[in-house]
């Protein structure tokens, strides 16, 4: 019994000569200059790391360029997107509950002001339609900040938010904003051809749907915006516009709508991706239908 308390106080005296000998000042079986040494290396070590991290994020900054992206996916077709956004791209209201579509009314007002005339008169050009804006830089001179082609927010016609405030909601007819998403240098049309926008139902609505009316009348996103050089090179660039009015869609039920753009020099959009080329959304107005 004595013998297992003895070995008992021994591996206790070994414990805490081994985290704290002191009379060889050892700490956990290693001298101050040991661990000195040790803390030495690792220093050094971490300072190698963080200064070769630093160098090598010094020499990516040094190869990229502020105005316009090293490397870029080649995209076959942008996306495209619709104002108002809605929830989870479904535009639902009731004709007769002013508070169920004033939110997209708002945010037509909101996203429009930048298209105003007199903003647009302002800041960008009159540009000559059916051409690209082509501003080439001169060798190593840029040619920034590059101008933009005016897109005034009158030739949105009915759907521009002047002549009805309410966009057609509260008439259930109302407007759709349809854009092409930005990509830096895209070409999307030749020959003069800008490309234009179409909408149509899912087969099983397409009665539903009713007739359309688009602005500008010849629904297109004019060449004339095109090439985009990036936000920073092209400041004040406002992306065009196309607007879809539903003049008679049927009331109190879904209506799956499609819009696609079609080009000369875009490719059609997959399968695989919903958006390219193309938006899909939802859309239900609720309200008594005439007897």
């Amino acid at each position: 019994m004595s013998g297992s308390k003895e070995d008992s106080r021994r591996a206790s005296s070994d414990w805490r000569d081994f985290f704290w000998n002191p009379r060889t000042h050892e700490l956990l079986g290693r001298t101050g200059t040991s661990w000195g040494l040790v803390l030495l290396f690792y220093l050094i070590f971490y300072l190698f790391l963080a200064g070769l991290f630093a160098l090598t994020m010094y020499i990516l900054l040094l190869t990229l360029d502020d105005y316009k992206p090293t490397w870029q996916d080649q995209l076959d077709t942008p996306g495209m997107m619709i104002r108002p956004k809605g929830d989870q791209l479904e535009i639902r209201f009731s004709v007769s509950d002013p508070e169920s579509w004033n939110g997209f009314v708002q945010n037509l007002n909101s996203f429009l002001t930048s298209y105003n005339d007199s903003h647009q008169v302002q800041l960008n050009d009159a540009c000559s339609p059916d051409q690209y804006f082509i501003q080439e830089d001169s060798g190593e001179v840029r040619n920034n900040p590059k101008r933009s082609c005016q897109f005034n927010r009158t030739m949105l016609g009915d759907c521009s938010g002047m002549e009805d405030r309410f966009y057609g909601y509260s008439k259930a007819q109302p407007c759709i904003l349809i854009k092409l998403n930005r990509v830096i240098g895209m070409l999307p049309g030749k020959d003069g051809q800008s490309p234009y926008v179409t909408c149509g139902a899912k087969k099983e609505d397409r009665e539903k749907m009713g007739p359309l009316t688009y602005f500008p009348v010849n629904a297109t996103f004019n060449l004339m915006y095109y090439p985009y050089y990036g936000k920073k090179a092209q400041v004040n660039y406002t992306q065009p516009l196309v607007a879809v009015k539903f003049l008679n869609a049927s009331l109190n039920t879904d209506i799956n709508v499609e819009c696609k753009v079609t080009s000369n020099t875009l490719m059609a959009g997959s399968e695989r991706d919903k958006f390219a080329g193309r938006v899909s959304f939802k859309l239900r107005i609720d309200g008594q239908e005439d007897q």
